[in-house]
């Protein structure tokens, strides 16, 4: 019954995602906005409820098979993604240094957060 519980929350949330996305013409997908929905959700509750816990941990189990689709179309868009390489790396590069870029910097502020409230309780 936990399985049915935890699959409800989640599908529940991706609909009201979806709902509000399309509802509002947001250039963001559905299920992203589930995601932070769900996100709000624990972070009021405070925890993650068993069933949730359960699905979820069921879900990561098969996590790999969802990449197969994603395989397969790679797979039959070959020749577009050749003629597109030089586009798709320079991506790639750009979004990975972004990415590293705006990490550290982010790591670096609570890292100097950390040592101020350590500093004011000694």
């Amino acid at each position: 019954m936990s399985l049915i519980i935890g699959m409800c929350i989640l599908l529940g949330c991706q609909f009201l995602g979806e709902v509000i996305s399309r509802a509002l013409s947001l250039p963001v997908p559905g299920p992203v906005l589930g995601m932070l929905i769900l996100l709000i959700g624990l972070l009021i509750r405070g925890s993650v409820p068993a069933s949730l816990r359960t699905m979820g941990e069921g879900l990561l189990k098969y996590l790999t098979l969802l990449f197969v689709p994603a395989g397969v179309g790679l797979i039959q868009h070959f020749g577009l993604i050749r003629q597109e390489l030089g586009i798709l790396i320079a991506t790639l590069l750009v979004s990975t240094s972004v990415t590293i870029l705006v990490t550290s910097q982010i790591l670096q502020r609570v890292a100097r957060r950390g040592r101020t409230a350590e500093e004011r309780e000694a």
